[in-house]
């Protein structure tokens, strides 16, 4: 018996001890821990968020929509609360202010102080084609701006004011149309129709811009009508007072006389005066089948026509195949292309633009 409690007294001491220990080797860790976390550094748990730069300090004031303010700060369970709201006098002064920091003028940079944009970004932009082969256009003193040669890379512009000219011609640097049509025969020269007839708006319906006509052509005439959004060009190519050519072949029967070119050229008397004709020659003569091309400048309604059919030929077909300088070529009947820039250089050359 007395073994016995020997023996468990001696395993109490020992378990006694081991608590001893254990308690000391966590005081020791404990001790560890604070010196390899750094001179003063307190544990995570540790930690405390009361410095004023958390918003504490010793004259900090509880906040009531803060968690554990006010009665539920002992436990931490308290209702999260909204914070108050500004009076509607306050909150008016404070959007006002916002606004007016928001609307105020930024400081100039040198960036902002400059006007326009970069010559060569412009000619790219109008298809002169890349930003450095624009850049060589104008090494190679190939572009002009406002009748000036310009040799200088990064000259800024205006786009909408400066008149910019590659080898003589201008550029459309704004965002204008030019479309060049070959109008078959049957096709109401209008871009909508109320009679529900095919017209020329059938062809360019997938434009988000609105495009218009230059001039017309009878709806039984085939050939070339030019389609843009160029208000000023338009005008111009039609007004009589910038005598725009065009040239028409007209499919009539002989025989003719030698000097019918001559009666043209010197003017027909018509119903609504008199109209002449700015050259004509025949192309093409088959038996009694005579292939005559006529050119003028006037743009009166069915003017070819009534011309010849006042000299005694009536015209069995007629067709466009040249506005200024935009020629018909080999463009199939009722196709669309877009005009090269060119192409509306030249446009704008030959009526002052």
């Amino acid at each position: 018996m007395r073994s016995g409690n020997s023996r468990n007294s001696s395993g109490g001491g020992a378990r006694k001890g081991g608590q001893g220990q254990g308690q000391g080797g966590g005081a020791r860790r404990a001790q560890g821990g604070g010196r390899g976390s750094g001179k003063g550094t307190p544990r995570p748990e540790e930690r405390r968020y009361d410095r004023p730069e958390f918003g504490g300090g010793p004259n900090a004031q509880p906040q009531p929509w803060k968690r554990g303010a006010g009665s539920g700060a002992g436990t931490g369970s308290g209702p999260r609360k909204s914070a108050p709201s500004r009076p509607r006098e306050l909150q008016a002064r404070v959007e006002d202010a916002v606004r007016a920091r928001h609307d105020r003028p930024s400081k100039p940079t040198a960036q902002s102080e400059l006007e326009g944009e970069r010559l060569q970004k412009v000619l790219a932009r109008a298809g002169m084609g890349s930003r450095r082969a624009c850049e060589e256009l104008i090494e190679q003193g190939r572009v002009m701006v406002n009748g000036e040669v310009v040799r200088e890379q990064g000259k800024r512009v205006n786009a909408n004011s400066d008149k910019i000219e590659v080898d003589g011609l201008t550029v459309a640097t704004q965002s204008f149309l030019f479309f060049a049509l070959n109008k078959p025969a049957g096709v109401v020269a209008t871009m909508e129709d109320p009679d529900g007839r095919q017209c020329l708006g059938d062809y360019v319906n997938n434009r988000e811009t609105r495009l218009f006509h230059v001039g017309r052509l009878d709806t039984e005439t085939e050939g070339i009508i030019l389609l843009t959004n160029h208000g000023e060009l338009a005008h111009r190519l039609t007004h009589p007072k910038y005598g725009v050519q065009k040239t028409y072949l007209a499919a009539i029967q002989g025989p003719i006389p030698r000097d019918l070119g001559k009666q043209l050229k010197n003017g027909i008397e018509l119903e609504d005066g008199w109209a002449r004709a700015d050259d004509f020659k025949v192309v093409q003569n088959v038996g009694k089948n005579y292939l005559v091309e006529v050119t003028l400048h006037e743009g009166r309604k069915h003017i070819v026509r009534r011309m010849l059919a006042e000299a005694g030929f009536p015209v069995e077909k007629l067709v466009r195949t040249q506005f200024g300088p935009i020629a018909l070529g080999d463009q199939k009947s009722g196709w669309l292309r877009r005009l090269t820039n060119p192409e509306v250089g030249q446009l704008m050359k030959s009526v002052g633009l």
